[in-house]
């Protein structure tokens, strides 16, 4: 992506506000900073940044509305960065729209790290043809318009849900999907637990990893989801 990176804090904690906003400055971003939720929509209707940092506990308004507001008029990436530790409340910003979330307190390393997937994942976006014809990475070969999957050069069969899955997952590269978002994506309404899901992944899993104790491709997030992980 040409130029600096715009990435915008929205954070009522003004010291973790300046923490943040000037580390990123270090590392050649360009920062904006709101301090509610109010300012933060004015400022990302204005300015369209590449990426949100959101606080969930603003003086005027909870983090998962403002997710829900950005999410009806952008799929920018909104990393979520909150004391709010509980597994729910991870799984209620990831299902709002959230693409990733860090736990405060937490380290700058990791959140920065997290910034850069985020930041190879648009540039890829960016890179990409109207319509993909296939995914290829490492062994992996995806050719949607004839539904079929290849691992080091052979064919391997999945079924019809199988292959949904590994769409839905290669799709959203890189972003935490929760069960619920997978549930809904894969039958199209929020039905069941997340059960039917591990069956499906774990089929799968066997069928295009080449390590099952050390998955190259299909990422779990404890008590969350999964993550795929093409990097």
């Amino acid at each position: 992506m040409a130029g600096k990176l715009k990435i915008l804090i929205i954070e009522d904690d003004k010291y973790i506000a300046a923490f943040i906003s000037t580390s990123l400055q270090k590392s050649v971003y360009d920062v904006l900073v709101s301090k509610d939720a109010l300012e933060g929509m004015f400022m990302f209707s204005s300015h369209r940044p590449e990426i949100v940092l959101l606080d969930l506990g603003l003086p005027d308004k909870d983090g998962i509305e403002v997710i829900e507001e950005i999410r009806e008029i952008s799929e920018t990436p909104i990393i979520v960065v909150s004391a709010r530790g509980q597994e729910q409340e991870k799984i209620l910003a990831l299902d709002a729209g959230a693409y990733d979330y860090v736990t405060k307190p937490f380290n700058m390393g990791e959140l920065l790290a997290r910034i850069r997937v985020a930041e190879r994942l648009l540039s890829k976006l960016s890179s990409l043809p109207p319509a993909e014809s296939q995914y290829v990475c490492n062994w992996l070969t995806v050719e949607y318009k004839k539904r079929r999957v290849f691992v080091d050069g052979g064919e391997v069969h999945l079924t019809p849900y199988e292959y949904k899955l590994l769409c839905i997952m290669i799709r959203n590269r890189g972003k935490v999907l929760t069960y619920n978002y997978i549930i809904k994506e894969l039958y199209g309404y929020e039905s069941g637990g997340p059960e039917g899901v591990r069956v499906f992944m774990s089929n799968l899993r066997r069928k295009i990893e080449k390590d099952l104790t050390e998955p190259r491709f299909i990422l779990t997030e404890v008590g969350v989801g999964y993550r795929w992980n093409d990097e």
